[in-house]
């Protein structure tokens, strides 16, 4: 057993490991919202990032090129024929044009200059760049490859933690043929020239971090705010129980949220009503099977079985007892029925015809004396089967109650419908007109009269699934007129014209 104990233990836990972690609604609308504008933000940050950095590199290669420009210029304007003389004239040798191009080149910020003759360094510019190349040995080396084939060449060098932008012009003068090769070299330090940019994209990136903090954590408190009646709901229905259903959730505002908690408020009061019916219901069934149990069981525990007589009258007592328990079971069975998803089948039935088959079918009932009185001509979209059956029970109350005289009737009433059942009885109190369509209620007037006490409830029911109303008037005369108010379904004002005809009038019965 202890082994069994150990195994179903371990096999709780693993389940519980394995079981994905619950994560909450505001967890996934914060997380959502931070991630949305962390994208936005790499998105937007990093096409500037690429465009502003390239923009820059090009305005170094615009620069290199207007070096290049001006270098060829003054070879181009060749040297003075004496010092203090404006007349031009070649250059004598590459050197003193390479010379003169260093010394008369202006080098901007982060920039570099040289001279090269036979592939060494020979000249830097006589005050201080922010580039220093008088020791770039390597780069010289560099230099010399890429003007190898004698044509100006504009590029990049990195080596180790060096990042430049160079331009290298070959010098060439008229009388250069057997010189030695001169070449100027101007280098922009990359790494100076972005610094800048550099350092604002690091603050675009802090200032980045810190909005996604501040949006994650208003996030979180508008979240919860907003969400603090659905945790409210979670909570009540956690505690709802049948026996607790007086908690609701507290409505704040106009939102959706909002509007969500007045439907779970509305839905735990029908909720609520549905529980205090079923428990009013219990009851009820409950007293009423009381009452023929009680009586079975006490005919039974004095009754002499030694009696024929005796065990006879107990025998048709006890039968008579479960015929009416039976009925009660059928009635509830019939008004659950009516409770359900599609109580009713409406099809286009022809009222008159209709009338008559309940007439035909109240002929039945035991001590009727059934006569029609008007009669509806057109037809309706109602479930012919459930109006039969209400109406029957309405014509089988009228024996009971009101004697065996009953009239039916039916009449139209623009798009609605009426059928009626009129008795000559002592009719119903007013305080009970009401209560007669409760479960298990019965007027005042009816001491002495079996029933379940479902009846009318059924034909209530069949009423309000069709969409229509039932109620009990004062007949004139005396007696109760019990009327069923149906819609008849679509029905164009051409048709009510064609059928208008004078309403169906109760006829006078004579005493």
């Amino acid at each position: 057993m202890t082994g069994s104990a150990d195994s179903s233990n371990r096999r709780s836990r693993l389940a519980g490991a394995l079981r994905p972690r619950v994560v909450s609604v505001r967890t996934r609308i914060v997380a959502a919202i931070t991630v949305t504008m962390a994208l936005g933000l790499l998105a937007v940050g990093g096409a500037v990032y690429f465009v502003e950095r390239q923009s820059d590199l090009d305005q170094m290669d615009d620069r290199l090129r207007a070096n290049l420009n001006t270098a060829r210029f003054i070879v181009a304007e060749g040297e003075p024929v004496a010092s203090d003389s404006p007349e031009r004239q070649p250059w004598s040798t590459p050197t003193a044009a390479l010379r003169s191009v260093v010394e008369r080149m202006s080098a901007d910020d982060n920039t570099g200059v040289m001279g090269m003759v036979a592939n060494e360094i020979n000249m830097v510019p006589g005050v201080r760049l922010d580039v220093d190349l008088s020791g770039a040995d390597v780069f010289a080396e560099y230099i010399q490859e890429q003007t190898a084939a004698g044509e100006p060449v504009i590029g990049t060098y990195v080596d180790d933690d060096l990042a430049w932008r160079y331009l290298a012009a070959p010098i060439v003068v008229e009388s250069s043929t057997g010189d030695d090769p001169a070449v100027f070299v101007m280098v922009y330090d990359i790494h100076a020239e972005l610094a800048e940019f550099e350092d604002t994209a690091r603050v675009f990136v802090i200032a980045s971090l810190i909005a996604l903090v501040l949006v994650a954590a208003v996030g979180g408190i508008v979240a919860t705010r907003l969400l603090r009646p659905l945790r409210q709901m979670r909570e009540i229905a956690t505690r709802v129980s049948a026996r607790s259903l007086d908690e609701r959730i507290p409505v704040v505002g106009n939102d959706d949220v909002a509007d969500l908690a007045r439907t779970m408020n509305a839905m735990l009061d029908r909720l609520d009503a549905a529980l205090d019916s079923q428990r009013r219901l219990l009851s009820d069934v409950g007293h009423e099977l009381k009452t023929p149990i009680t009586i079975v069981h006490g005919h039974i525990e004095v009754m002499d079985p030694t009696d024929v007589e005796d065990v006879r009258a107990t025998q048709a007592l006890t039968l008579d007892e479960l015929e009416r328990m039976g009925r009660l079971v059928q009635d509830l069975s019939d008004a659950a029925s009516l409770h359900g998803s599609s109580p009713v089948t409406p099809t286009s039935v022809d009222l008159a015809d209709l009338l008559d088959q309940i007439a035909r079918k109240a002929q039945g009932i035991t001590g009727a004396e059934i006569s029609v009185g008007a009669r509806a001509r057109g037809t309706a979209m109602i479930d012919a089967a459930r109006i039969t059956q209400a109406m029957l029970q309405l014509a089988q109350n009228a024996v009971a109650y009101g004697g065996g005289r009953i009239v039916l009737g039916s009449r139209l009433t623009g798009r609605h419908v009426e059928l009626w059942v009129r008795d000559f009885g002592p009719g119903v109190p007013d305080e009970d007109k009401d209560e007669i369509f409760e479960r298990f209620r019965r007027a005042a007037t009816s001491d002495g009269v079996n029933g379940s006490g479902l009846g009318l409830n059924i034909v209530r029911l069949i009423a309000h699934a069709h969409g229509g109303t039932v109620r009990v008037d004062d007949a004139a005369g005396g007696g109760a007129l019990f009327t069923i108010r149906l819609p008849r379904g679509p029905v164009d004002e051409a048709q009510i014209d064609r059928e208008a005809s004078p309403a169906g009038v109760v006829p006078a019965e004579k005493e």
